[in-house]
């Protein structure tokens, strides 16, 4: 975990509850922190360019052009025009999914059971791909827009044979991360147990969002340049905005 980039109070504080989904615009110069308040919270979260929604996350770029499959502090997040859409400025949980996706009704009544609204009222069992398409819907996006996401506070690590090994204890109660947007970028996001949580139990965690403006937006985007393709991207960023 780095030092942080703000020192002002926040902007806006608000918790996302368990199993629920929500989207917002995180505006350029913004610092957002996701704080897991149970400890194993999971956000699967997409990111858009709310001014031109054809410009999307593209996380195999993302990953290809940072080396890693462990996304924490000083990595960036490349859209698919080669700009950076946010950067992990600040993360004590030090390691986040980009490779579980979320699962669909289906997927998720066959994993957890039946979990319907008629038996559980608010309780009912949602999925990722629902949550999310009811977000973007709000912003006239639909099912062809929907796209890879990030799993904030899971761990998914990758052996020799390629298998996916998931990690029970990779995020505690007060692990958080923090977001900066050297642009505009529209945040769609879910809070559910990650695909491959090996829990039966339906227990999604929830988890407090809060916004704050940098201190210093050229120090922060300077932090984040931690390899020739990070400042590349961010060169991107500077003349899309001009």
């Amino acid at each position: 975990m780095t030092a942080l980039f703000h020192s002002a109070p926040s902007l806006r504080e608000e918790q996302l509850p368990g199993g629920a989904h929500t989207s917002l615009i995180l505006r350029k110069g913004q610092i957002l922190r996701l704080t897991d308040i149970e400890g194993g919270a999971n956000v699967s979260m997409m990111m858009l360019n709310p001014h031109e929604k054809s410009e999307r996350l593209n996380l195999p770029d993302t990953l290809k052009g940072q080396h890693t499959a462990c996304l924490t502090t000083g990595h960036c997040f490349y859209s698919d025009m080669g700009r950076v859409m946010a950067a992990i400025v600040a993360d004590s949980c030090g390691w986040h999914d980009p490779f579980g996706g979320v699962l669909n009704a289906a997927e998720t009544q066959e994993k957890y059971g039946a979990g319907r609204y008629q038996e559980r009222r608010n309780g009912f069992y949602r999925n990722g791909v629902d949550n999310l398409l009811v977000e973007m819907g709000k912003w006239d996006l639909g099912l062809e827009d929907l796209l890879m996401v990030v799993n904030f506070f899971s761990k998914v690590t990758v052996d020799e044979a390629g298998c996916f090994g998931f990690s029970a204890d990779n995020s505690r109660a007060g692990d958080f991360v923090e977001l900066f947007a050297p642009m505009d970028v529209l945040m769609v996001l879910t809070a559910l147990p990650h695909p491959q949580d090996p829990a039966t139990d339906y227990l999604p965690r929830p988890v407090q969002l809060s916004w704050y403006q940098a201190d210093d937006m050229q120090a922060v985007s300077d932090a984040m340049v931690t390899r020739g393709e990070n400042q590349r991207a961010f060169q991107n960023t500077q003349l899309f905005a001009l």
